[in-house]
Order: structure tokens, then sequence, then C-alpha cells
């Protein structure tokens, strides 16, 4: 435990002033002068940073109004789930089955939890997200990008199950809610895409692959793979769209973006899968969103190239992949946009992800319209 010491004067009113963020435990003198003793966490860990087992706010005249929301963090593992409950001590741990989420769902609302935060997990949480939405808990999928960013702001280091709950409870915690919800309906088609995704990933690498062999039996197999692979695609993309068409609204929102030129059904099923905000939301949070807008990255003098990042890399690239032949030959105007930023310079990506950041605004549009594309004539 370390002490720090600080000399505090009263204030007009003869009571010791607190300073925010301090523990005080005032100390008198004999000339009635208040001093404050600053009592400063156990440090642990490498680096010798402060490790809690409550909330980031510690008491004080400035701390943050509190909320009757009770907020909970889960780490997620393949075979077990750790819980932590934001600002008490409460730790615990379940199996990451269904006998394990009914459990959890019983002690949370023991606890008076009704907002619980947990981190994506390649798909392990998918379960127990499902279920505790189905008992009525707000939870908050969170990209691990924004729990180490919080971790970073905080200076943790150490690392372990249990401390990783307590992150994700106090990100969660102050944490905003979503303007716009989940759509349970997409949820299943999300998985569907994923795996259409997939194949293609599968035939990309056979077409790889038949490049480097010349034997005519090994080309024959090689192009056989291909063809079946082609034909499961074609199939998956089929049944996505039969799903998603059998709810109206979806089959509105999915013929209003097939209407604007480059736009095939496979990148439209992806647009609309992949970002159930679109038509809800501005251009430049859109083009944020699927990882197209283009950040500044300036100081001072200095005034460095925008560039884009993060966003949602499986959207983004069935963008660009609509972008290229849309860019050269389906879309007037992003020909247009392609030749006048050639003329100007731009090198040929800086130029397909304008043009692919211009496909996803024109179908927000007509999807935030509620009509369907038109051609500007000359």
């Amino acid at each position: 435990m370390v002490r720090l010491f600080r000399e505090e004067w009263p204030a007009a009113d003869c009571n010791p002033r607190q300073a925010a963020g301090d523990r005080i435990e005032p100390i008198l003198s004999s000339c009635w002068l208040p001093r404050s003793v600053i009592v400063v966490s156990t440090f642990i860990g490498p680096g010798w940073l402060p490790e809690q087992l409550g909330s980031f706010y510690k008491a004080g005249s400035t701390k943050m109004a509190q909320t009757n929301i009770t907020t909970a963090g889960i780490d997620t593992s393949k075979l077990k789930l750790d819980i932590a409950v934001h600002g008490r001590t409460e730790r615990w741990q379940v199996a990451n089955n269904l006998s394990g989420w009914r459990a959890l769902a019983a002690n949370l609302a023991k606890a008076g939890v009704t907002r619980v935060g947990i981190e994506a997990t390649g798909g392990y949480e998918r379960g127990v997200v499902e279920h505790l939405r189905a008992a009525d808990f707000t939870v908050l999928l969170l990209q691990p990008v924004q729990v180490k960013a919080f971790g970073r702001v905080h200076l943790r280091r150490a690392k372990n199950d249990v401390l990783d709950a307590g992150l994700i409870a106090a990100c969660a915690a102050v944490l905003d809610e979503p303007e716009i919800p989940p759509d349970p309906r997409l949820a299943d088609l999300a998985g569907h895409l994923t795996f259409l995704e997939q194949i293609e990933e599968d035939i990309a690498r056979f077409k790889t692959r038949l490049e480097h062999f010349d034997e005519p039996s090994l080309r024959r197999t090689i192009n056989d793979d291909i063809a079946r692979l082609k034909g499961r695609r074609a199939t998956q993309i089929r049944n996505i769209a039969k799903q998603l068409r059998a709810h109206h609204d979806l089959a509105v929102r999915l013929d209003l973006v097939l209407s604007v030129p480059g736009i095939g059904e496979r990148t439209a099923l992806a647009l609309i899968i992949r970002m159930p905000e679109l038509g809800r939301i501005s251009r430049e949070e859109a083009a944020a969103l699927a990882g197209l807008a283009p950040f500044d990255d300036d100081s001072g003098q200095h005034k460095g190239q925008r560039h884009i990042a993060g966003g949602r890399g499986r959207l983004r690239r069935s963008l660009f992949a609509a972008a290229l032949p849309a860019a050269f030959h389906w879309n007037k105007a992003l020909v247009a946009l392609y030749a006048r930023l050639k003329a100007r310079g731009k090198a040929h990506n800086s130029a397909l992800i304008a043009c692919a950041r211009k496909l996803l605004i024109y179908a927000n549009t007509v999807v935030q319209r509620g009509t369907p594309w038109t051609e500007k004539v000359a």
C-alpha cells in the first residue's frame, strides 16, 4: 500500500476541500488545518499498475452520476463463461452450454443485473447472447478493440479471465446502448452468409492451386472441385435470398438496393445482412461502419495522407468486388467518378475505394428515401 500526503486548506465554510477522485482521510492538526491522505490502490503486476475489483471511478466531488442500471461483464471461452458485476466483488463461472446459460440468467436476475456486456469471441458467444436477449436482458456485444482500448485508457495490463470479465463490465457500463437494436432475423442469415463467403474463399484457393499443376488428371480433379463449389455457391445464394424475402420489409429493402446499377444479388444480400442500419444512418456513418471512410492524419504543420481503417471487413470485401465492374461498366455515375479521380492523378486503389464508398452511399440513400434508383438525364 502506498500513501501520498498533500496539505489541504479549508474552504470558506471551514470544511476541508476534497480533491476529485481521491479517497480522503482527514487528519486534524492542532491548528485545525485539515490534511488529507490520498490512498492509492495496491500496485501489482508489470509496470506497477493499479488493479481494482470495483468501479474504475472513485468517489469524489466530481464522481460520475450513478444510474440504476446494474451491468455485468462476461468473458467467453469455448467451454466456460466468467462473469463479473460492475462495481461489486461478485464473480462466478458457468459452463458455456444451455444449462450454464440458464443458471447465468437466474444469477444475473438475482443480482439485479439488467445490462450485460460480452466480447465477440469468434462465435463462442452467440448462444449465450441469444439466450440472454430472449430473457429480456440488454446485451451489448463489444468488439475486442473496444475492450482493449478501454483497458489501455485505465492502464490495465494484467490479464486473466476474471480480470477480463471485470474490464468488460466496466466498459459496458459507460457505453451507450445502440440506437438501432440488433435484428434477430438477420442473425441466422449472417451465419449462412459467412458460409457462402467461405465457399468463395475455397473457390479462389482452388483456382490458385490450378495454376501450379500441369498434369491433366490433377487439373480435372481441381476443376471438378471448382465446379462443385460454384454450384454450392449458387444454391446458397438462392436459399439466403428466399429466407430473406420471407419477411416483407426485408424484401422491400432488398429490391431497393438491387435497383442501384452495379449491385447484384450477392452484394445486396451482404449489404442487407451485414449492415442492418442501412437507410437509418447518415452517409458518413455508413462509410465508417464499412471501413470505407477516409480518416485524417494531421498534426500541427504535418498533413498526412488519408487512410481507411477498421470497419466490417466482410462487407467491405463485398463492396470492393462490386465496385470494380460497376466503375468500368454498369454504373454511369461511378464510371464518371473513377475517370475524374484518375485524371486528377489518384491511384487505382484510391479511386476504387471512393467508388465502393459511393456504391454504399447510393444503397443507403435509396433505402432511406424508400424509392428505387433513377438514372439522371444528362
